[in-house]
C-alpha cells in the first residue's frame, strides 16, 4: 500500500461492493472489515488524497443498510460515493432482488451529501469510474474550502 500511496494518485477507489450482511455471498475473497480498513489506511497515508468507494444496489439491502454503508465509509474518512444498480452479468450470478427506481437513487445521493460525502453519484447506471474527473475536482474543491 505504501508503494501505490507513494506514487500520490489523483484519487484512491476501492470498492465496498454491498452492504455488511450480503458481503460474504457477493464477495467470496474479500471481506467488509478489510475494505474499510485499506479505505483507513491509504486516508492516514496521505490525507490529502481523495479516497472514493462504490456499492452496487438490488441484491436484497434495506435502505438502513445502505445508510449503514455510508457511516461505515465516513467514518473511515472516505471521500466520495457511487451507488449503482446491480445488473446480473450471467445465469450464474446472483439474481438482482430489486431494480431502484431513479427517485430512490437520487433520495440516496441526497443522504449521502447531507451525511458528509464531498461528492455522491447515485444512479441506475452508474459505476466506480463514472464521472471521476469531476468527482476528484470537486473533492479537491471541498477539502480546499475547509481548510
Amino acid at each position: 500500500m505504501k508503494t501505490l500511496m507513494d506514487t500520490r494518485p489523483d484519487i484512491l477507489n476501492h470498492n465496498i461492493e454491498t452492504v455488511r450482511r450480503l458481503t460474504p455471498r457477493v464477495r467470496a475473497r474479500a471481506t467488509y472489515d478489510r475494505s474499510l480498513e485499506f479505505l483507513r489506511r491509504a486516508k492516514k497515508m496521505q490525507p490529502d488524497i481523495p479516497t472514493k468507494s462504490s456499492i452496487m444496489i438490488g441484491l436484497g439491502e434495506t435502505k438502513e443498510e445502505i445508510i449503514e454503508v455510508m457511516d461505515d465509509l465516513l467514518a473511515n474518512n472516505v471521500d466520495i460515493m457511487a451507488i449503482g444498480q446491480y445488473l446480473q452479468p450471467s445465469k450464474k450470478h446472483l439474481k438482482v432482488q430489486k431494480y431502484y427506481h431513479p427517485d430512490e437513487f437520487a433520495e440516496l445521493k441526497e443522504i449521502a451529501m447531507s451525511k458528509g460525502f464531498s461528492h455522491c453519484e447515485a444512479g441506475p447506471l452508474v459505476r466506480s469510474s463514472y464521472h471521476a474527473d469531476e468527482q476528484v475536482n470537486e473533492a479537491s474543491k471541498k477539502r480546499q474550502a475547509q481548510a
